[in-house]
């Protein structure tokens, strides 16, 4: 018998794996598809990949302000794929050598959970690969984090039509688009629209809301669209039907209007997998949002946990890590007490205040705790600063004086303390995990003067925020 049984192989279930094999457990991972989940094989990573290729495409066709004059600027799209892919393969075996090192046994096929724990029986899983195998395993533990699937809204026309993709599909295509028009105006959206629109296609973005990324500060995302000067942004609009390249919407004003493209990629956000491996027979509460649990990713069911995006909470890879190690100590300090023993490790509690998120997007954004609208609407009062990016001598050296940048400090004006901080522009996303430090930490604006940032740095914009305050 297993100690832990988990449903599937994403960050949550990976990384849960790894740290149970560090402390000796018996594991068993089973994974329908590829190890690494939707981040790694068609999500963060391959995503990131392209779009750094377009990155440095852009750059190079704006080299002259640099001193860098390159004649006949071209891509090659399929160069840029098999980079893709070979990057996907390393980190995947990377993954598997992980889960070699810690004994963790590793199955593909798809899990059914057909009996939870209970008393000396252990949960029950039914294993069947592409083969039509089917085999059982046992296990003291369930760890669920079978992740999350695109949404397709069954909008009339989307059925069938071979002009239509998805975000996972879009990753393999053969060859970049004249025109492509998203649907929607998210995280998925955006960096899809940067990439394409990077590399010469004509993109068109349809959001049913009156802005885009909708979670981040209202002062911020328009800054990130109007730096998007390529992209056509429709704000406001609602799809009503789709006819091959076609996407008929309504605008703003209740106008009938359509565009066409070569391409559409439906990117209306992603929702937990709940389907097809035992969820509603088993009598697990599932919400809205996905599996409901609580802070230390317990179901309601005695044994079993889950963590990552199928509990709904935060549908974001470094989440679903953290969830995964959280759970990781419950599920060892319920192990020890099965076996008679004292827990030996201090359970965990997962906060989701100080979650930073990032936009991969031409410019990047970045994000930790309270937008000003957040703020306002739990009813405290704060204050806030905002600097351009172009104050800081490596943003400006590296980027020029027209690229778009900016970052925002929330305060509480009670206390001082931070409460959030966003930005727009290169680098954002690689320290935006400092400020997450100082909002989990609960430091103040004083504090934050007396750190000492390396200079130059982009990451000291957040100090000479503060400083304005």
């Amino acid at each position: 018998m297993y100690d832990v049984i988990i449903l599937g192989g994403g960050p949550a279930g990976y990384l849960a794996a790894e740290r149970l094999g560090h402390h000796g457990k018996k594991v068993l991972i089973i994974e329908k598809s590829f190890l690494g989940g939707t981040c790694l094989n068609v999500g963060c990573i391959p995503t990131k990949t392209l779009l750094n290729s377009a990155k440095l495409y852009s750059h190079v066709l704006e080299g002259d302000q640099f001193g860098i004059h390159c004649d006949k600027v071209s891509y090659d799209w399929k160069a840029i794929q098999a980079w893709k892919t070979e990057v996907v393969e390393k980190l995947h075996s990377g993954i598997s050598g992980m889960l070699e090192k810690y004994k963790v046994t590793v199955k593909e096929g798809r899990a059914e959970l057909i009996a939870p724990p209970g008393g000396r029986d252990g949960a029950r899983v039914r294993i069947s690969n592409t083969k039509d195998e089917v085999q059982e395993a046992e296990g003291r533990t369930v760890l669920i984090s079978t992740g999350s699937v695109p949404t397709m809204p069954p909008i009339p026309g989307s059925a069938g039509n071979e002009k239509l993709v998805d975000s996972t599909a879009i990753l393999s295509v053969q060859e970049v688009p004249t025109a492509l028009t998203v649907i929607g105006g998210g995280v998925i959206g955006v960096e899809f629209a940067s990439l394409f629109s990077a590399l010469g296609s004509k993109v068109t973005v349809i959001e049913m809301l009156d802005e885009i990324l909708p979670f981040m500060d209202r002062e911020q995302a328009p800054l990130m669209r109007r730096a998007m000067k390529t992209v056509n942004f429709k704000l406001g609009c609602r799809v009503e039907q789709i006819d091959g390249g076609r996407v008929f919407y309504r605008d703003k004003a209740g106008e009938a209007q359509h565009v066409d493209a070569d391409l559409i990629l439906m990117a209306a956000g992603r929702q937990p997998e709940l389907q097809g491996w035992g969820a509603e027979r088993l009598g697990l509460d599932l919400t809205r949002q996905g599996i409901a649990v609580d802070d230390r990713m317990r179901t309601n069911l005695s044994g079993i946990w889950a963590a990552g995006d199928v509990t709904g909470k935060s549908l974001l890879a470094h989440s679903a890590y953290r969830m995964g190690e959280v759970a990781v100590t419950d599920i060892l300090a319920y192990l020890d007490r099965l076996e008679g023993k004292q827990p030996t490790v201090p359970t965990d509690r997962m906060r989701y205040d100080a979650v930073p998120w990032a936009v991969y997007g031409i410019p990047e954004a970045a994000g930790v705790g309270l937008t000003e609208q957040e703020a306002e609407q739990r009813g405290l009062a704060v204050k806030k600063g905002s600097l351009p990016m172009r104050i800081s001598g490596r943003f400006l050296a590296e980027n020029g004086f027209a690229a778009p940048g900016s970052c925002k400090v929330i305060v509480s004006n009670s206390n001082d303390r931070i409460l959030g901080v966003h930005a727009i522009g290169s680098y954002a996303s690689e320290f935006i995990w400092g400020s997450a430090v100082l909002i989990e930490q609960e430091l103040r604006i004083q504090d934050v003067r007396e750190i000492i940032f390396p200079h130059p740095t982009v990451s000291e914009i957040i100090r000479d925020v503060v400083w304005t305050m």
